[in-house]
């Protein structure tokens, strides 16, 4: 397992999060293959400095580091795992990582995989949007054998802030954590804006009195203004939110517990993906508590 700090790197899919995460990977100075299942998606990349590939494979052979940020578990499964899978592709020793919000069980069955293929793997989930890939200020969750996270460890660090959580899947559980509260949080400051204008404050100077106290947060400062100016366009899709929410609400279930903020929020985005703003940002949650009070 190679720990040097130029790397051959195969990155594969290149949506809202993989493209500035690729792009930073190329200005860092590694040599980056790229595919994306729409090519065209991926093309800006070529005038950084990336190679472009017409096949996942090719992305894959030779690199002794296979990036994945696709949409979820059953993509990746198909690209991994298929008759062409990248298993099959890479070469011995290389590291899988996989940055896609997935289950927990498909982490750990495809950390058991890759196994039998000699390949080192780390489920790597990341929160942050895509402003937090474009500024490398991800945080970034990985799950995965100690020494194969340490190999990477710098590599990791040019795309956010890496931590190591655990065993193959503890990076995907700290994922769902993590969207559970993102959920929740957007839920209530969607209230929490709803209420400042029905009972007739300004919302953005509330948000502005708020700031430093212990509501303070992230979602109250971003995804606040956004819900007060109706500025929906997705740096998190919703649709992206509900698949997460979901499969954290399944896996909870598969524990025996019972979650009901969660469980309430995650239903919030089904009706909200339901009436057909699944693309846009999750912050457009708001709407849907404003059809729960119109």
């Amino acid at each position: 397992m190679t720990t040097t700090t130029t790397r051959t790197i195969g990155f594969i899919g290149t949506g809202i999060m993989g493209s500035p995460m690729a792009a930073r990977l190329v200005k860092a100075g590694h040599q980056v293959r790229v595919w994306n299942r729409t090519r065209s998606k991926a093309d800006s990349l070529e005038t950084v400095g990336a190679e472009i590939v017409d096949k996942p494979e090719e992305a894959a052979a030779d690199s002794d580091v296979v990036i994945v940020m696709l949409s979820s578990g059953p993509v990746c499964d198909e690209i991994l795992l298929g008759s062409n899978g990248l298993l099959k592709a890479m070469q011995p020793d290389a590291t899988l990582i996989v940055m896609s919000s997935i289950p927990v069980e498909t982490a750990r069955r495809q950390a058991e995989e890759a196994a039998t293929h000699q390949i080192h793997y780390l489920d790597a989930p990341v929160s942050g949007g895509e402003q937090g890939a474009i500024d490398g200020s991800l945080a970034i969750m990985v799950g995965g054998d100690a020494a194969s996270f340490k190999a990477v460890e710098h590599l990791l660090l040019t795309l956010g802030r890496p931590v190591h959580v655990g065993p193959a899947g503890s990076g995907e559980l700290a994922k769902l954590a993590n969207q559970m509260i993102v959920a929740n949080t957007i839920a209530t400051v969607a209230e929490a804006i709803l209420l400042a204008e029905r009972g007739g404050a300004n919302p953005e100077r509330m948000l502005a009195a708020l700031e430093g106290g212990f509501a303070d947060s992230t979602i109250l400062r971003i995804h606040g203004q956004r819900m007060i100016q109706e500025n929906f366009t997705p740096g998190g899709p919703a649709k992206w939110q509900l698949k997460d929410t979901q499969t954290a609400m399944a896996f909870a279930g598969e524990l025996g517990l019972n979650l009901p903020v969660s469980t309430l929020v995650n239903s919030l985005f089904e009706e909200l993906v339901a009436q057909g703003d699944g693309e846009l940002d999750h912050s457009a949650l708001i709407r849907q508590l404003k059809r729960h009070n119109a």
